[in-house]
C-alpha cells in the first residue's frame, strides 16, 4: 500500500532559517497537505517579500534624506550611503530579513519537490508542482548568490565563494558553501528540468508562467555572459508575452490619480513578488532617486512625470534635485524584485549590443521608448561603437527597472568588465551647510558590493564563511 505523506503546513510560511538548518513553526490555521493538487497549490505564495535594506544605497540611483545621515550613529544605511569600507559591517548585520525569507521560500519549494511524488494524485500534477517549485527555487538561489557573493566572472567563478545550496527537504542538513559556478550550475539545471512542464497560463498569477520561466532563463544566461543563449531565451519569453504598458496613453488618460492600474491590470507583470509584503504599492514614498537618475530621466519621460515628485518637502530635501515615488497605495503596480516584459526587451537589446548589432539593439530600445517618452521625438540614434550602445541600454535599464535588486546586480556584473565598469562618486550633503561637503567614492572592485552573511547564520554554521576579507567577531 502506497505511503501517504500528511504534511502540516502553515498558511503563512514563517520559517526562521539559516542555510544549515530549517526551523519549522506551525501556527494556528495550518493546513494538511496530502495530495498532488495540494502540493501544487502550495506554489502559490502571494506574500513573497524580498527586503533590500541591506544594500539599497550601494547604487547610484537611490538617495537618502540628509537628516538620516548627518549626526546619526552609523548604521548599515549610512555606511552604504557613504561607501565606508572601514566600518564593521559584519557585527552590524546581526540578522537579515532578506536572507531568512529567501531560505524560508527555498524550504517551501524543497518541501514540494521532496514530498509530492509520494502523495495521492496524477503524475502530470506532480511533475507540474515540482517544475514550478524548481523555477522558484532557482530564482531564490539566484537572488542570494548575487547578493552575498561576487558577480559571476567566467575567469574566477569556479573558485569564488558562493552560498549554501539547499537542494532537498532535510531538517538535519548542514551543507558546505558552494562556489559561484556551482550555484549557477544548480540554478541552470533547475531551470532546464522545469521548462518542459511549465504552463503557458498557470493556475494563478502566483504560479510561474512560461513567459517568466524563459525570462528568468535569459537573465541567468546574460549574467554569465552566455549571449546567444540569453538572446534565444528572451525571444522565447516574448513569444508568450510581449506586451508593453502604454504610459504615453496612460498620461493622456490622467495617470494614476485618475486611472488605477493594479497588478492584474498591468500586462507587463511576469512575476508577483514584493520588496516588503503583499501590497500594490510595494515600495512607498520613502524611496528617493538620486540627482543623477533624476537628470537621466529628462523632462519628457512618462516614467518620471507620472510617478515622481521633486518639489514636496514631505519626503525629500528641498534643493537637492532628488525625487520620490509619489503614487498612493493601490494606484499603480510596478514590479521591483520580480520580472516584467520590459526587462526581457532590455535583455534582448543588451544581447544585440554585445553582438555588435547596434541597429537592432537601438531598435528594441526605441520600441520600448515609444510607450514611455511623451515628446514626438522618441527615437535614439544608432551609435558607432559597442560601448556607446551598451551605455544606451544601461541607461534605459536604470530608468525602467527601478528599485529592487536591478541596479545593484547590474553594477556588480558590469564592474567585472573594464569596458563597462563604473566608479561611483557621491557628493554629500547637497543642502545642509553646517557640515563640510565631501565626495564619497565606490570603486568597481569594492568589497562593499558583497554583502556579509548575517551573524545569525555564521554562528550556526561553521561551514559558512564570508566571501570578503572582513573579520567575524567570534
Amino acid at each position: 500500500m502506497k505511503h501517504i505523506y500528511k504534511f502540516i503546513f502553515p498558511m503563512l510560511l514563517l520559517f526562521i532559517t539559516s542555510c544549515e538548518d530549517y526551523t519549522d513553526i506551525t501556527p494556528k490555521g495550518s493546513l494538511v497537505i496530502e495530495t498532488a493538487t495540494d502540493f501544487h497549490k502550495m506554489v502559490s505564495l502571494p506574500n513573497r517579500g524580498y527586503p533590500i535594506n541591506n544594500f539599497q544605497y550601494l547604487v547610484d540611483d537611490q538617495w537618502i534624506r540628509e537628516f538620516y545621515v548627518i549626526g546619526q550613529t552609523p548604521n548599515i544605511n549610512t555606511i552604504n550611503f557613504t561607501f565606508d569600507e572601514t566600518a564593521d559591517r559584519v557585527s552590524m548585520l546581526k540578522a537579515s530579513s532578506f536572507y531568512n525569507q529567501a531560505y524560508s521560500y527555498i524550504n517551501r519549494w524543497n518541501t514540494i519537490i521532496s514530498l509530492v511524488d509520494d502523495s495521492d494524485g496524477d503524475d502530470y500534477t506532480k511533475r507540474l508542482a515540482k517544475a514550478e517549485a524548481k523555477i522558484y527555487r532557482a530564482f531564490d538561489h539566484f537572488l542570494l548568490v548575487n547578493t552575498y557573493a561576487k558577480a559571476y566572472d567566467p575567469e574566477t567563478a569556479a573558485t569564488d565563494g558562493g552560498i549554501c545550496i539547499m537542494d532537498k527537504f532535510d531538517l538535519e542538513a548542514q551543507p558546505v558553501k558552494s562556489t559561484v559556478a556551482q550555484v549557477y550550475d544548480f540554478i541552470q539545471k533547475d531551470i532546464e528540468d522545469a521548462l518542459p512542464y511549465i504552463q503557458e497560463i498557470p493556475l494563478d498569477v502566483y504560479h510561474p508562467s512560461l513567459a517568466f520561466a524563459y525570462a528568468f532563463k535569459a537573465k541567468v544566461h546574460l549574467f554569465k555572459r552566455e549571449i546567444a543563449e540569453a538572446k534565444e531565451a528572451a525571444e522565447m519569453s516574448l513569444t508568450y508575452n510581449d506586451e508593453i504598458f502604454d504610459m504615453v496613453a496612460y498620461n493622456e488618460q490622467g495617470g494614476p490619480s485618475v486611472v488605477a492600474v493594479t497588478a492584474p491590470e498591468n500586462p507587463e507583470v511576469l512575476s508577483y513578488m514584493y520588496m516588503t509584503g503583499y501590497n500594490e504599492l510595494n515600495f512607498a514614498f520613502s524611496y528617493i532617486i538620486s540627482p543623477e537618475l533624476k537628470t537621466l530621466f529628462g523632462e519628457d519621460d512618462a516614467r518620471f512625470n507620472l510617478f515622481f515628485n521633486s518639489t514636496s518637502t514631505s519626503f525629500l530635501d528641498a534643493g537637492s534635485n532628488t525625487a520620490y515615488w509619489n503614487v498612493r497605495y493601490t494606484r499603480f503596480f510596478n514590479p521591483t524584485v520580480g520580472m516584467k516584459t520590459t526587462e526581457v526587451y532590455l535583455m534582448l537589446a543588451e544581447c544585440y549590443a554585445r553582438s555588435n548589432q547596434f541597429s537592432e539593439a537601438v531598435g528594441v530600445l526605441n520600441t520600448l521608448r515609444a510607450k514611455r517618452i511623451l515628446s514626438e521625438t522618441t527615437d535614439l540614434q544608432v551609435p558607432a561603437t559597442r560601448k556607446e550602445t551598451m551605455e544606451l541600454v544601461v541607461n534605459e535599464r536604470r530608468k525602467e527597472l527601478l528599485f529592487g535588486f536591478h541596479r545593484f546586480f547590474d553594477l556588480k556584473r558590469l564592474n567585472n568588465e573594464p569596458e563597462y565598469a563604473k566608479t561611483i562618486t557621491r557628493v554629500f550633503p547637497i543642502v545642509n551647510q553646517t557640515v563640510p561637503q565631501e565626495t564619497y567614492v565606490l570603486q568597481p572592485d569594492s568589497r562593499l558590493y558583497i554583502i556579509p552573511f548575517p551573524l545569525s547564520a555564521l554562528m550556526k554554521n561553521p561551514n559558512l564563511t564570508l566571501n570578503t576579507n572582513e573579520t567575524v567577531p567570534f
